[in-house]
């Protein structure tokens, strides 16, 4: 996934040249970033940009638990995505929205917490496992990893840090042979995927982990369930 057009960066559209951040960046040493993944998609009324307002207002969430300022409000970031996205020229677009501490001193709390970079980039990403996958399905397994305990660290804040534990189980499940891998959580019991909940029909049921279970509650995972109620 490589990025299209202009980034938003700290407030404007910006070459992604000019898009740069401190070697010293907190983020890049320690992890505190939070960050969304969202989908726009070509519509007969033009691109519309799918929960975009549920995804920003949980990104405002995230970083409040990990007390990093929000320079910007969850509407003023959607209209960040949208004019991101018109830049682009794309009429589907994935959107990763990310909140990032900056050059703050070195050490694992921060010397100064106002300083944050904030940035939106668009890119062209289809179904997340490949159109292949899609199509024909994929191998999952499930993994000696367990996903985060919850008094670990905040398995439904989306941040930077937390997806280390995914990359350890998806790059095991890789080792394998698999396409992806699963992550058990600290009960035993089914957690989630490395970067996607988990759904199961059986006899007709729709079952998901819960989300008591190590998983983010995703907003496609809500999106499922209110679905699959109607």
């Amino acid at each position: 996934m490589s990025n299209k057009g202009r980034i938003w960066f700290n407030g404007k559209l910006r070459e992604s040249a000019e898009c740069t951040v401190h070697i010293a960046s907190h983020a890049l040493h320690y992890g505190s970033s939070v960050f969304e993944g969202i989908r726009a998609y070509e519509t007969p009324d033009g691109t519309f940009i799918f929960r975009g307002m549920d995804h920003l207002e949980r990104l405002d969430y995230s970083a409040r638990v990990y007390r990093i300022p929000m320079p910007y409000t969850p509407q003023e970031l959607h209209d960040a995505c949208r004019e991101t996205v018109r830049d682009s020229g794309l009429k589907s677009a994935y959107i990763r929205p990310i909140v990032a501490r900056g050059n703050c001193g070195l050490g694992v709390i921060p010397k100064d917490m106002s300083v944050v970079d904030v940035a939106v980039m668009v890119s062209p990403w289809g179904a997340y496992l490949g159109e292949e996958g899609l199509k024909n399905g994929i191998k999952a397994c499930i993994t000696s990893w367990n996903r985060l305990a919850p008094n670990t660290m905040p398995p439904g804040v989306k941040a930077g840090g937390n997806y280390l534990s995914s990359q350890l189980i998806g790059l095991e499940a890789r080792d394998r042979g698999f396409e992806e891998g699963i992550g058990l959580g600290n009960d035993g019991l089914l957690s989630e995927g490395a970067g996607e909940n988990i759904f199961l029909v059986l006899n007709g049921r729709l079952l998901t982990p819960p989300a008591s279970s190590s998983i983010l509650s995703g907003i496609t995972r809500d999106t499922v369930i209110t679905l699959a109620d109607r």
